[in-house]
């Protein structure tokens, strides 16, 4: 799984060893169309499955934590349709975002791969400043490019966050709509980026609308479920909610275009001490959309055909400087976004199909790659010439059989993890801990003197994903 990156765009640009920079970059889109005919010839072969290939909901919200919804242990708060889904569904314990910020983890979902693999710059968020005319490589292979040459409609309804205009956008990464947004976080009324310029779009166009982001974005996906209900679809909603500006529907709009936000980022709090019952309101009125999204899979006679992921990109902050105090909660886990502790990408993630998947709890370790050869392999779809780092999690999901071994790695900016098993190393602001998870999820007892030979093996496994992560990202220079 961690061996060298092969996938054909990959090779392509690799194999030849007197290959230049220019020559690479001119290669890879013919490359990436050489791949489209290869697998549209394959799905010929496969169309006697496109009547069975199940539509796809994969709705991710933006720094919820571990510990904000009730089917997670939280009693301060209402989220009876996502608890309704997780005791409907299969609820995980031990599922993980690729990074423990948003851009890291959108891209790892996206592509099936280490987000690291297209550049360092993908360990942490991209800027709306330094990285605003670039993005994701164009030349990097979505899972809704795959689904949307096996026949799938593809939507992509909220924050996109991986490139911040066209050409960057989700319409050259398979998608066949986009509204939302672009950047990181964006005014939940005014609409505005913290650059102070607006930020609402539809497809490659900017379209001013009004309404709080929320609602427009579970406006929006429901019109597209209804009209694709006679055609496989894949309906990606990645939520704004619960990112900063702090606002609840009730709370007031914030900014205004053309004045810059870089400092004062966070909406109006008038207590930053207790910044909950903002996001109280925001994840009560997340849950409300997970709601109707479910109730018109229902009407439309669609919810037997559908697969529904609900999921988060990060974990959630406890704190942010400034004084700002009880934001979120990661329950019993250590740390917070942008942190390679579990509180910075263990999620809630939940999966349902009625008649499909059993409802019930697994703390089978899994990951946002994941989600790629998952839905690929639901699609009836073979990628013989692609290499993920994820895997098909559908003998977890249906047949109940447990994941086979393999390590997870985090990276971001210096920081670092590495888990096998129960054991997970960590390298966080010059510090070093081991941990065992299953008697230890709070990682609160370094047992690195006690067990010496499982620092220097997860080490080394760091050590060698890391070269061959940052050798695959030299493709994209």
């Amino acid at each position: 799984m961690m061996g060298e990156f092969t996938s054909a765009l990959g090779a392509a640009l690799c194999r030849e060893s007197t290959c230049n920079e220019r020559s690479r970059r001119k290669a890879a889109p013919t490359v990436k169309s050489r791949i489209f005919l290869f697998t549209f010839f394959l799905f010929a072969l496969c169309s006697s499955l496109f009547a069975s290939s199940p539509n796809i909901v994969l709705i991710m919200a933006d720094d919820l934590g571990y510990g904000d919804l009730g089917c997670y242990g939280n009693s301060n708060i209402e989220t009876p349709n996502i608890d309704a889904l997780a005791a409907n569904g299969l609820r995980f314990t031990d599922f993980h975002s690729s990074g423990p910020m948003c851009s890291p983890t959108r891209a790892g979902t996206l592509t099936g791969v280490y987000q690291q693999r297209f550049g360092p710059n993908f360990d942490g968020a991209i800027s709306g400043v330094e990285d605003y005319h670039t993005g994701l490589p164009l030349e990097a292979i979505t899972i809704a490019e795959v689904l949307k040459e096996k026949g799938y409609a593809t939507g992509c309804f909220g924050k996109w966050h991986l490139g911040f205009q066209p050409p960057y956008f989700p319409t050259k990464q398979g998608f066949d709509e986009f509204r939302g947004l672009g950047s990181g976080d964006g005014d939940f009324f005014t609409h505005v980026d913290r650059s102070g310029r607006e930020d609402w779009w539809t497809n490659d166009e900017k379209t001013p609308e009004e309404g709080y982001t929320t609602d427009l974005l579970t406006k929006h996906s429901i019109d597209f479920i209804r009209r694709h209900r006679d055609e496989p679809f894949f309906l990606y909603v990645p939520h704004l909610a619960i990112h900063f500006p702090w606002q609840g529907p009730e709370d007031p709009p914030h900014r205004q275009a053309g004045t810059v936000y870089h400092q004062d980022k966070w909406g109006v709090i008038p207590d930053r001490s207790n910044v909950y019952p903002h996001v109280r309101a925001m994840i009560e009125s997340l849950d409300k959309s997970v709601g109707k999204i479910l109730s018109v899979l229902k009407k439309e006679s669609l919810i037997e055909n559908t697969l529904v992921i609900f999921t988060s990109d990060n974990g959630g902050y406890i704190r942010y400087s400034g004084g700002f105090e009880n934001i979120s909660s990661n329950g019993p886990l250590r740390g917070q976004k942008t942190q390679v502790y579990e509180g910075g990408h263990r999620v809630p993630t939940i999966v349902s199909w009625p008649g499909r998947i059993k409802p019930g709890v697994t703390n089978q370790t899994s990951i946002s790659m994941d989600w790629f050869p998952t839905f690929a392999g639901l699609a009836g779809v073979s990628m013989p010439h692609m290499q993920l780092d994820g895997v098909d999690l559908s003998p977890l999901l249906f047949d109940g059989k447990s994941l086979s071994d393999r390590n997870l790695f985090w990276r971001i900016r210096g920081n670092w993890a590495v888990r096998s098993g129960p054991w997970k190393l960590t390298y966080a602001n010059g510090e070093s801990g081991l941990y065992n998870l299953d008697s230890d999820i709070g990682e609160t007892t370094d047992l690195s003197t006690k067990h010496p030979e499982k620092v220097a093996g997860l080490r080394a496994a760091y050590d060698e994903w890391n070269q061959k992560v940052n050798l695959s990202a030299k493709a994209y220079e």
